[in-house]
């Protein structure tokens, strides 16, 4: 028999969820910190995500993840719909 690690049974356990918006899509970007000698190393922008819950046509609820920047154009869009109203 094969000897498994600990480790490996640990990492096969855990889901680590997508850094990624519902709505819009928007992930991780990839860059570089650059330092004050031009050194470089790798880095990652995350979007800003914000948790929230919305209420699906049958009643039930859900919660998305969603980008704060995307709330506020959603936020812009209903209260212009809103005012033509």
């Amino acid at each position: 028999m094969a000897k498994v690690s600990m480790w490996n049974l640990y990492k096969k356990k855990v889901k680590t969820m997508a850094r990624r918006c519902d709505v819009s899509g928007k992930g991780p970007l990839v860059g570089n910190n650059v330092s004050h000698a031009n050194n470089k190393t790798k880095r990652r922008q995350l979007p800003n995500l914000r948790s929230v819950k919305i209420t699906l046509e049958d009643g039930t609820t859900k919660r998305i993840k969603v980008a704060a920047s995307e709330l506020r154009t959603m936020k812009k869009k209903a209260a212009q719909a809103a005012a033509v109203s």
